[in-house]
């Protein structure tokens, strides 16, 4: 396999929010396709990333009326799971693997990711398991002695997967996981957590500087850019600007459009 390039780029506006969700797409086949590995770090301003089950709430509109005033924006992204919160002091990273001549089982998958974030992090001890309280909970959640930092999803591509990582850094996390229990209590009123969504109890999360205190989204992506020595390092706009056929991803961001439709007809309908 070839030496791994790590892509970066500054913070997503809102007007880029569909961004990288089309490039991740994009990079997954061309790992598949050129057998090149990738390691993506992003970040939106404030965005609220919502699963495709997020748009199915009963009182979708209702939940979305509660976001204008926090300042958080929606989005709903092309994998899947549920809500999770973007910011300044959220870094989103992406390991993006050819499966041309290996085989990754989902659970292969999500280890290689935690064994990445442990290695970066060798002075606290990060576990693996479900926090049911938090959002978007899943099996593979990572936490510092019994709080979550962070979640894992997968996306699979023809011959490619991308191992995609939200990690709480620094910020206000209760913050977060307030606006995301209200976000829930609004789209289900007397059902909350129910459903097949999660009973939101902010306390179960927190940053990982609230254990490394030095750490911001800068030192982590030096942390884990310090994993792999020979990587290439490249912006990711340059990244696309140099792609000789841009249809993909044009096709990938056309299918983001039509995926947030659902949310803004909700906003049409409550004008």
């Amino acid at each position: 396999m070839k030496s791994i390039h790590i892509l970066n780029q500054p913070l997503y506006q809102t007007q880029e929010f569909f961004t990288p969700f089309a490039l991740t797409d994009v990079l997954i086949e061309d790992s598949g396709q050129q057998e090149q590995p990738y390691l993506h770090f992003w970040q939106l301003s404030q965005g609220m990333i919502l699963g495709m089950k997020d748009t199915r709430l009963p009182q979708l509109q209702a939940a979305l009326a509660t976001l204008p005033a926090t300042g958080y924006t929606p989005v709903v992204r092309n994998s899947g799971g549920l809500g999770v919160v973007a910011d300044a002091g959220i870094l989103n990273v992406s390991l993006i693997l050819p499966l041309t001549n290996q085989k990754l089982s989902t659970d292969e998958a999500y280890e290689k990711m935690y064994h990445l974030i442990q290695q970066a992090f060798p002075e606290v001890t990060i576990t693996t398991g479900e926090v049911a309280t938090s959002y978007c909970p899943g099996e593979f959640d990572l936490s510092i002695e019994g709080q979550k930092i962070a979640g894992i999803a997968q996306r699979r591509i023809k011959n490619g997967v991308a191992i995609m990582l939200y990690l709480s850094v620094n910020g206000d996390q209760q913050g977060r996981g307030v606006l995301v229990r209200n976000f829930y209590q609004a789209g289900l009123k007397e059902s909350f957590g129910t459903q097949g969504y999660p009973p939101v109890d902010p306390t179960s999360m927190a940053n990982l500087a609230d254990f490394l205190p030095e750490m911001t989204p800068e030192e982590v992506i030096k942390r884990l850019s310090a994993v792999f020595p020979k990587a290439k390092h490249l912006d990711s706009r340059d990244w696309l600007n140099q792609l000789a056929d841009t249809s993909r991803y044009e096709s990938r961001l056309a299918s983001m459009t039509q995926r947030n439709q659902i949310i803004k007809e909700q906003k049409n309908d409550s004008l």
